[in-house]
């Protein structure tokens, strides 16, 4: 399919003049590389490629590269010592990696598929769909039409599928391994050319691969498969041509986002991997110079990544972070600024982990990891304490670490792992705000109530966040039982992703069915009016509750504007959350609250006409107060991550009347309740 110009065109006039022009000179090089780009690539050839490196054959450089100190440990790893720091870990590593030598997948909701003998790199499996091989500005990779989701190519190229089969290798020495992943290797570089397949579309994908196929360099190096001079020549020039294509196609806006950083890092990435060349410092400069002016840019103060998303601030972290560890690997130095923003980025993932070990479902999630070694579940980010601090030994991260050390071990080694606490639930703490990122945490004890008060994201824009301000999650006693709807899809399907991302699909109140932040029209997929500008009205941590007052603008907007004012009360002793909402303004308007039960909470009406909620083998009890409000059960889906939907039950309280008016619910354990015995 053509290129949607006038869609382009639309959307690069609503940019700043600056801007503007830059994208017209990006537009007018990515047409003349049309011609050049295949004549580069096809004078590419190993003696070329060594020569850059003053060595006489591919061979040579091979041995070269291998000698640079790597991001990560690569020798062979004792099974028994790793069983021991890492119980069963093992056993999931190898099955992974059987599973990937039998081109066995189960990616983005896809569920187990099998590839076929020759894999298909271009190919939607999900749907069945592909897209040809042709120049990346001839392939429209979005089609609203058809169910196809390019990410599913994306994410096979990404290669991280096979990375079990690099960690069982260095577990077991088995050569099997070195032979199914170079067999891959070699079909993905026949099948896709250089800028001329849907797997080179995205620079970020591009860029993500160089974390991959770095690491598969340095375990696999030495290996008798790896070998033969034929191989090592179209593996290491399809790997600089990569670093090369994100050197020319970096995804540049007035605000840049995660794209734009993964582009970054993976310049870093080949740059020391590569070192020993002009073109690899230059990779190395240019690439490093971008995260240190996009990490305050990109960040806040207090440490929340700026794109509205629990699951992307995991990805823009390690984003940030692994290229700074590979930079110090080979002696540099990381500043100060640069390590005290990043530690604020992981005590963020340290206050908003739950009990129960996983992440908040705030904003979108695609699964997206940078080079992803544990088994641990996706929801899982608090490998990133560990990680982070025992590499720069910040005591409270290492302190309060929980949960897999497989991620500390294939990153940092033995010693780091062992030195970690082996516990499996976090650290109780104490409620934090971060005010500057908009999220506030009430917490004591088991009881974790996730708050959004933070803008909309990438700036105002939109971007990965969703219409959820003064939407919450609720952990009680250490049971989920109010819990965000999540992301589930993008390009797959556009109206499955405006409803995900809808208000009506948050634990936040609606007014007259109108969005809290408007659309600005369906296929803009990440783009968002900023309405719901927040307010933070007050905010207590007493000895025995904590207090959080907040309210939004969204509606101001409507003929007859109406104010909403949320106030959460996380009671330590009782476990008892109480959560008020305040309607001021005049005129009749229809109010909707609603609120999603987590996975496994059952309701039941009560003889009192309350609800009890059962989940986990506890009963706790919600009860509202509001006058002419009437409740609604129905049923609900929820995301747990991409591709993926499961059931739930969703509560919605409405109202159609005057303004103002107000509405309490609270929710609280029962200590001891005998009416409902199954």
């Amino acid at each position: 399919m053509s290129r949607d110009w006038t869609g382009l065109i639309r959307r690069g006039l609503r940019k700043p003049p600056k801007v503007i022009l830059q994208r017209l000179g990006d537009e007018l090089r990515a047409e003349l590389e049309r011609f050049f780009a295949p004549v580069r690539a096809g004078r590419l050839t190993g003696t070329r490629l060594a020569r850059l490196f003053g060595r006489s054959g591919i061979d040579a450089l091979w041995v070269q590269l291998g000698e640079n100190p790597y991001l990560a440990p690569v020798e062979p790893v004792d099974l028994e010592i790793y069983d021991r720091l890492c119980p069963g870990d093992s056993e999931r590593i190898i099955q992974q990696a059987e599973r990937a030598l039998r081109h066995e997948v189960d990616l983005l909701g896809s569920g187990p598929v099998f590839l076929g003998e020759t894999v298909d790199w271009q190919k939607d499996y999900k749907s069945g769909i592909r897209w040809r091989q042709a120049y990346i500005r001839s392939i429209d990779y979005n089609n609203p039409d058809q169910p196809s989701d390019v990410k599913f190519p994306w994410e096979l190229s990404r290669f991280q599928w096979v990375l079990p089969a690099g960690q069982a290798y260095l577990l077991t020495g088995d050569e099997k391994y070195a032979i199914g992943v170079k067999k891959l290797l070699s079909n993905w570089i026949e099948q896709n050319p250089y800028a001329a397949s849907v797997n080179w579309a995205c620079t970020m994908e591009v860029a993500l691969r160089v974390f991959s196929w770095t690491w598969l360099f340095h375990v696999f190096k030495g290996s008798a498969a790896w070998r033969d001079p034929a191989f090592r020549e179209r593996f290491l020039c399809g790997l600089y041509l990569h670093a090369d294509f994100t050197a020319r196609n970096l995804e540049r806006s007035d605000i840049n986002g995660n794209h734009y950083t993964a582009d970054a890092a993976g310049l870093v990435f080949a740059g020391l991997f590569f070192a020993g060349s002009q073109q690899a410092d230059r990779w190395l400069d240019m690439g490093w110079e971008i995260l240190q002016d996009e990490l305050p840019r990109q960040v806040t103060a207090d440490g929340v990544d700026f794109e509205g998303s629990i699951s992307y601030h995991r990805l823009v972290l390690e984003l940030f972070f692994l290229p700074a560890l590979y930079r110090e690997r080979q002696g540099c130095d990381t500043p100060q600024f640069y390590r005290d923003r990043l530690i604020s980025m992981a005590r963020f993932t340290k206050a908003y982990t739950q009990p129960c070990g996983n992440a908040p479902l705030i904003g979108d999630a695609d699964d997206a990891r940078t080079l992803p070694f544990g088994g641990q579940g996706i929801n899982d980010h608090r490998y990133l304490l560990g990680v982070i601090g025992t590499a720069w030994d910040v005591n409270d991260l290492k302190t309060f670490f929980s949960g897999s050390r497989a991620e500390i071990f294939w990153l940092l080694g033995i010693g780091a792992a062992a030195a970690l606490p082996e516990r499996d639930e976090p650290l109780p703490a104490l409620s934090t705000g971060f005010t500057e990122g908009g999220y506030y945490i009430l917490r004591h004890g088991r009881d974790h109530v996730f708050v959004d008060c933070a803008p909309v994201g990438l700036a105002g824009r939109g971007g990965h966040g969703h219409n959820d301000c003064l939407s919450f999650e609720a952990v009680l006693d250490g049971i989920k039982l109010i819990s965000d709807c999540g992301a589930y899809i993008y390009t797959g399907s556009y109206k499955e992703r405006n409803l995900f991302r809808s208000t009506a699909y948050h634990n936040t109140p609606m007014v007259d069915g109108e969005e809290i932040n408007r659309f600005i029209q369906p296929d803009y997929l990440w783009n968002l009016h900023y309405d719901a500008q927040p307010e933070v009205l007050a905010w207590k941590r007493e000895e025995n509750r904590t207090v959080l007052k907040a309210a939004h603008h969204g509606y101001q907007r409507l003929m007859s504007p109406v104010k909403v004012e949320r106030e959460m009360v996380l009671d330590h002793d009782r476990h008892e959350l109480t959560v008020s909402d305040l309607f001021s303004g005049n005129g009749e308007h229809r109010v909707e609250i609603p609120l999603h039960l987590a996975p496994g909470v059952t309701p039941f009406p009560d003889e009192e006409g309350k609800i009890l909620l059962k989940a986990a083998g506890k009963i706790f009890i919600l009860c509202w107060q509001g006058r002419d409000f009437e409740l609604r059960m129905n049923a609900g889906r929820l995301s747990p991550s991409y591709g993926r939907s499961v059931p739930i039950v969703r509560m919605s309280w409405s109202y159609q009347g005057v303004m103002p008016v107000s509405f309490r619910i609270s929710l609280k354990l029962v200590r001891h309740y005998s009416r409902i015995t199954n």
